[in-house]
């Protein structure tokens, strides 16, 4: 980690602002979604929330966050990527206990929690993949390119316990294999130790299902099925067997790590 790297991760005044952008991106996300779909009660009614549910739930975000913000163990991790992506995390938990805490349905508030992290994921991820969908056409180059860029900021693995993960080329295609991813370990780290078993299924019902759509968007050659993994962290599996190919095999999805699930 460098110098710059530690004084980044470690500047209170520099946390202040990167926590006013989550909350900013993470607010309007909500409020987007929340307000355009459509929820079950728990007694299978549905219904949609109006404004002051939506503050509410914005409110209780933001309690639970600053709650749980100390058991993330954030001064432990060794480097600003890894404590950046923990901090998303802590906002992943917080708004889906907020939602199991309400008067959703179970599947209902699932759902939605994903829909709010994907509108979030999906921006930043056009963002950082951008310049390469601007320079080539080639979807193989368009995903390498990508996928590097993001192992240098902010999936750099520099070993447990922050990211810890083996890269493989074969070919046209590109494996990540990781062996240690710090959000996952936050949120197992609150079902286990923190008397919350649920917190880890909202985590992997959203942040581990947003990398099928999130290669294809990368890609963007108008075909699905730009990534496989038939494991994963999160359903206690050894690793996250990451594969990022470069032609879509055909018309996949989350299906093919039904087996890792």
């Amino acid at each position: 980690m460098s110098k710059h790297d530690d004084a980044i991760g470690n500047s209170r005044a520099h946390w202040h602002i990167i926590r006013w952008i989550f909350w900013c991106f993470i607010r309007n996300a909500a409020q987007r979604v929340l307000m355009d779909r459509s929820l079950r009660n728990r007694t299978g009614r549905e219904i949609r929330w109006l404004r002051t549910d939506i503050d509410l739930f914005l409110s209780q975000v933001s309690a639970r966050t600053a709650h749980l913000r100390p058991l993330a163990r954030l001064d432990a991790l060794p480097n600003f990527g890894s404590r950046l992506m923990v901090e998303l995390a802590i906002y992943t938990v917080a708004a889906d206990q907020a939602l199991r805490d309400s008067d959703l349905d179970p599947q209902s508030a699932r759902d939605a929690l994903a829909d709010i992290g994907w509108s979030v994921y999906r921006r930043q991820l056009a963002f950082s993949s951008l310049p390469s969908r601007l320079v080539t056409r080639d979807p193989g180059k368009r995903l390498r390119w990508s996928i590097r860029g993001l192992l240098l900021f902010p999936f750099r693995p520099v070993g447990a316990p922050g990211y810890a993960a083996e890269v493989i080329r074969e070919g046209e295609d590109i494996h990540t294999h990781f062996t240690h991813c710090p959000p996952q370990s936050f949120a197992r780290r609150i079902a286990e130790e923190a008397g919350d078993p649920e917190a880890l299924a909202g985590f992997a019902n959203s942040w581990c299902k947003y990398d099928w759509p999130g290669a294809d968007l990368i890609a963007a050659d108008g075909h699905r099925g730009h990534y496989i993994r038939r494991q994963t962290l999160s359903a206690g599996d050894p690793v996250c067997d990451m594969c990022w190919a470069a032609r879509a095999p055909g018309e996949t999805s989350e299906n093919n790590n039904e087996a890792g699930q």
